[in-house]
């Protein structure tokens, strides 16, 4: 890759990852009244394109440095925010990239976008079970009813919605973003 390809891909990762931080700080809301604290934002959708554009490692590159500035300037819960951030996004980015990668078509996108929102739910499941006790000290009896009605749910919409945006950006946004 020569230096001014390499700067290009720099430059779009980093304006990818401004507009998922901008799109968080403009679109955000708790989708279930019962756990305010789990709120639907839009950021997902530029680190989906960087890593469909750019490949899984790109897309988790994207992942952290956004998820930093998310605990950082628009989360209360410090270094746990980011680290859930990071697990829920970084599975939903390289699942559904890898696949993309892998079946480079239209089939290929959705099977992977289906598979990252089926993967990204599943692991937050344990994810949650093992990071609310140890680092909110809420015990595990007050998490585990939780789960079926509202984190699973929370994250096959969240996720879902995001990976349906996704889907209908990407084609245009890419051939924008891989112009020579």
């Amino acid at each position: 890759m020569h230096l001014s390809q390499k700067t290009k891909k720099l430059t779009t990762l980093s304006v990818l990852t401004a507009l998922s931080v901008v799109l968080m700080l403009l679109i955000r809301f708790p989708i279930f009244p019962a756990a305010p604290y789990l709120m639907y934002e839009p950021m997902d959708v530029p680190i989906l394109i960087a890593a469909f554009v750019y490949g899984p490692l790109s897309g988790l590159l994207v992942t952290v440095v956004s998820s930093v500035i998310q605990g950082l300037i628009a989360s209360a819960d410090g270094w746990v925010g980011i680290l859930m951030h990071f697990i829920a996004t970084g599975t939903l980015v390289t699942v559904s990239s890898l696949i993309y990668h892998r079946k480079h078509s239209i089939k290929g996108a959705i099977i992977g976008l289906i598979a990252g929102t089926l993967c990204m739910a599943a692991i937050m499941v344990p994810t949650n079970l093992i990071i609310q006790p140890a680092f909110y000290g809420t015990p595990v009896e007050v998490v585990k009813p939780l789960l079926l009605p509202v984190i699973v749910p929370f994250n096959l919409i969240k996720a879902g919605i995001n990976s349906a945006v996704t889907f209908i950006l990407y084609k245009p946004l890419r051939k924008f973003l891989i112009k020579k």
